[in-house]
């Protein structure tokens, strides 16, 4: 069973939400929260698996709490963020922040299950309706901490290989599947590829490598 914390300032939102994923056999929603500061506490009593979060919320919104569950000194469950607001600036600010995958509300049930799915399971998930927008937007303006990432180790083609997939959103296990690989020499690809780039995490990784066009 996959554990789930929806956070939306809305309580008709966080209700909706509730309803749809009790039509699931193997997601539970284990609680909800208005903002971010409702959030973090959240997190620490239940002990979500996946969290669906809102970016515009008043007092403490979604990049403020995406930021502190990075700065968090013990593991932070994956963030989806779950919101109508597309802009190019949102969407980087986010991923920048941590989220690991960003969907609009206008998605069908089968898209926000299969979403849930793909961050508990470890990877990474991005709305094809702004994919490209994404893209264009990550080669168009320079990392905020640019100045101060260390330069790009080359990577090997099977780290390109394991990069590129990730990239795709797909977990270590799917990434052993794919490669015919062990799921333990995939995290150790994975790791390598992190300390190359300079990233923190799976998702810093893919927006460096587009930025810095690794991937072709």
């Amino acid at each position: 069973m996959i554990r789930v914390l929806v956070v939306d300032d809305q309580t008709l939102v966080r209700q909706g939400i509730r309803s749809l994923l009790d039509l699931t056999d193997d997601i539970e929603v284990v609680g909800e929260a208005e903002d971010g500061m409702a959030a973090l506490a959240a997190i620490e009593e239940h002990a979500p698996d996946v969290v669906l979060l809102d970016l515009r919320m008043p007092r403490h919104d979604g990049i403020w709490t995406l930021t502190a569950l990075r700065e968090r000194t013990t593991g932070a469950p994956p963030v989806l963020v779950l919101t109508t607001f597309d802009s190019d600036t949102l969407v980087l600010d986010a991923m920048r922040a941590g989220a690991c995958g960003y969907l609009l509300k206008d998605v069908t049930l089968e898209q926000l299950t299969r979403a849930i799915h793909t961050l508990a399971d470890g990877g990474t998930l991005i709305s094809p309706s702004i994919t490209d927008r994404l893209l264009r937007a990550v080669r168009r303006r320079r990392p905020p901490d640019a100045d101060d990432l260390p330069p790009i180790q080359r990577l090997t083609e099977r780290e390109l290989e394991v990069l590129r997939l990730v990239a795709e959103g797909y977990s270590n296990r799917e990434i052993a599947r794919a490669l015919f690989l062990a799921e333990g020499t995939v995290k150790n690809h994975v790791s390598t590829v992190l300390l190359k780039l300079g990233a923190r995490d799976r998702t810093n990784a893919v927006l460096r490598a587009l930025h810095e066009n690794v991937l072709g």
